[in-house]
């Protein structure tokens, strides 16, 4: 038997052992193990965007700054109206006159049509009354296009925000000209957040198919996620498909930009587990006590693989349904009676 390991089992032999009827014992089960791979990914908005000009103008007000809280309607940017408003007024006096000029050709084309029914003007009055009609009307509708898009620009001088959310970057200043198309201020909402992800390419099926992941923060805590949306390409530099997860419940304490880590299962097998309880360890020696035929613990070195759910892996030293103790500590004698010599280390043990 090496060095190390008779050393290891001379100090556990050489504590005294308690009674066996306080000894607890759980089988050793086979399960089958998920394989994960460990990725970062990274928080980021599901509405995020840039607020730009629409119409031409000097910036009135700035309601709000960088990293001031906005609620959906709310204006954020105001622009100089007059020359807006002066088309608007314009666009309706033009309309008033269409509106008149219409109703004149209709009372005109009634009249004309009225004696011509009963013979008393040429067909060609007739039609020109008719003619005039319809231009009068295409006329109307110009004008009132006309008023339309006049409003149109007069609301886009009243800047307001299309969601609740946090303004991130202000592009222009009071007193600023502006023109249609320039960037005016960004902004992005907190109500809806998700996770992006960059999965390696031999990953992809198996991810794909199982549908399954688990999000953590660096403190632990689980996250809650969602649908799940697959890029149909991979990046050209990287080789690795982008994996989307949508964050069900979004706590106050997130926010774009932040890492996470994204576990996925991409292989599986059968290992044995017993209770984290039930071993014995000393420097780099792991070992546990394992209850013969007659119901006498004997202590065996095995070999231990991951760690999950308050169980551990046995690569070696264990088979499956053997009895091993839970409480070791107990057993060891923390005030138990019996002596060493009740309990033998299993010949197993040299061959480890």
């Amino acid at each position: 038997m090496p060095y190390p390991v008779a050393l290891f089992l001379v100090m556990i032999l050489g504590f005294p052992v308690a009674a066996l009827a306080d000894v607890e014992s759980e089988p050793v089960r086979r399960e089958t193990l998920s394989e994960t791979i460990r990725l970062d990914g990274v928080i980021e908005a599901v509405q995020e965007s840039t607020v730009s000009a629409q119409t031409s103008g000097t910036v009135q007000r700035l309601p709000y700054d960088v990293d001031d809280s906005v609620e959906a309607g709310e204006l954020i940017v105001k622009l100089e109206d007059s020359e807006q408003q002066a088309r608007l007024d314009q666009a309706r006096g033009n309309l008033q006159e269409a509106e008149a000029n219409h109703r004149n050709a209709l009372q005109q084309f009634r009249r004309i049509e009225e004696v011509h029914e009963q013979g008393y003007v040429s067909r060609q009055e007739f039609d020109q009354a008719q003619n005039n009609l319809a231009a009068a009307r295409a006329r109307l509708e110009r004008a009132r296009a006309a008023v339309e898009e006049a409003q149109e620009q007069l609301d886009y001088t009243t800047v307001i925000a299309p969601y609740t959310g946090i303004l991130t970057a202000r592009h222009v200043e009071v007193g600023e000209s502006v023109s249609p198309g320039q960037p005016l201020l960004s902004g992005l909402s907190l109500e809806q957040l998700r996770i992006v992800v960059e999965l390696p390419q031999m990953y992809v099926d198996k991810v794909r198919a199982e549908r399954r992941t688990r999000v953590t923060l660096g403190d632990g805590r689980v996250l809650r996620t969602g649908e799940m949306t697959f890029y149909p390409y991979a990046d050209a530099r990287t080789h690795t498909f982008r994996l989307r997860l949508a964050l069900e419940e979004p706590e106050a304490t997130l926010y774009p930009g932040m890492l996470v880590k994204v576990e996925a299962p991409v292989a599986e097998r059968e290992a044995l587990w017993i209770p984290a309880s039930s071993l014995i360890q000393r420097s780099e020696l792991r070992a546990v006590y394992v209850l013969d035929r007659e119901g006498s613990p004997r202590l065996r070195q095995i070999r231990t693989g991951v760690r999950r759910d308050g169980q551990i892996e046995v690569l070696a030293g264990l088979d499956e349904g053997e009895q091993v103790v839970t409480n070791p500590g107990d057993l060891a004698g923390e005030g138990g009676g019996g002596s060493a010599r009740d309990h033998h280390a299993d010949p197993r043990e040299a061959d480890e």
